[in-house]
């Protein structure tokens, strides 16, 4: 009797154990309405800067065949995320020490969707992904451009969405289009915006008002403004060394204003209908994918 209520004691603490750990993690999805804004640039550095802040972070380029985070940085992967589906790759060797030890996944190239993939990979691919929001406090999912139908389904099964814009008319249509599509599937989906490359305060300052407003009026929700980004040539030289900004001058502008947003978001609190939505990140993911 005494081994088996000790078995159990065991078994109940390491239930307790793997429900907190879990409890911590949160996944994002960082889009934009269009090509062009700057979105991978600041997916990477909002990671490191998370990672920096102490938070376990993975960082996953879901822009298939189009993916640019390595070149970013200066790094090489051997294996990506195609890799996995149509080499038989295991999942643990397709996560990358990236600058600064950020483990990342490369979106790699030929892979168009997750649809046509065989159901047993599929699955495969869910119980390590399962595993792997026990090991991070962030996961970030840098989406194309756009939103397509395959996208879509990996946005709208995670906790949060973060859109990049700029001050321009038609990246501000495009970015409030793409939150306009998400909101028509998931009205509860929590909506971030940060502005990048603003040539002024007064013209970030504007920007995220006009487009709250517009999101309050039209859509009957609140749009949470995390910050804008100052249009910074450090920006442009780092890329051209591979380095991200945020370690390329510290003390630039841009890295100021990026430090300042991951602070925000990362000081928000874990509200039990956040846990509730993190907990079925997997299981919201199967149900977008296997639905007609």
């Amino acid at each position: 009797m005494t081994d088996q209520a000790s078995i159990l004691r065991k078994k109940i603490e390491q239930l307790n154990t793997n429900r907190k750990n879990q409890s911590n993690h949160k996944t994002l999805a960082i889009i934009s309405g269009k090509g062009g804004v700057g979105k991978s640039n600041f997916s990477l550095n909002f990671a490191l800067t998370l990672q920096k802040r102490g938070y376990r972070t993975l960082l996953i380029d879901m822009d298939i065949g189009m993916g640019n985070i390595d070149i970013l940085m200066g790094t090489q992967s051997r294996f990506t995320i195609v890799d996995f589906f149509r080499n038989n790759i295991g999942f643990e060797n397709i996560i990358t020490k990236g600058f600064e030890g950020l483990d990342y996944i490369a979106g790699g190239s030929g892979l168009s969707d997750f649809v046509n993939i065989e159901e047993e990979k599929l699955e495969s691919f869910f119980q390590h992904f399962h595993m792997l929001l026990s090991q991070y406090d962030y996961i970030l999912l840098d989406m194309g451009a756009g939103i397509s139908t395959d996208s879509l389904k990996f946005i709208l099964s995670v906790d949060d969405c973060i859109v990049i814009t700029t001050p321009e008319p038609t990246s501000i249509t495009d970015a409030y289009a793409a939150m306009k599509f998400i909101h028509t599937r998931n009205n509860t989906l929590p909506l971030y915006l940060v502005v990048n490359r603003t040539i002024t305060k007064k013209d970030g300052v504007e920007t995220l008002q006009k487009l709250r407003q517009v999101v309050k009026q039209f859509l009957h929700r609140d749009l949470i403004n995390l910050g804008y980004i100052p249009d910074d040539t450090n920006v442009a030289q780092a890329v051209r060394k591979q380095i991200p900004f945020v370690f390329f001058n510290e003390k630039s502008e841009a890295s100021k204003a990026l430090r300042e947003i991951a602070d925000r978001y990362g000081k928000q609190q874990f509200t039990e209908s956040h846990l509730v939505n993190r907990h079925s990140f997997v299981s919201k993911l199967k149900r977008f994918l296997f639905e007609r």
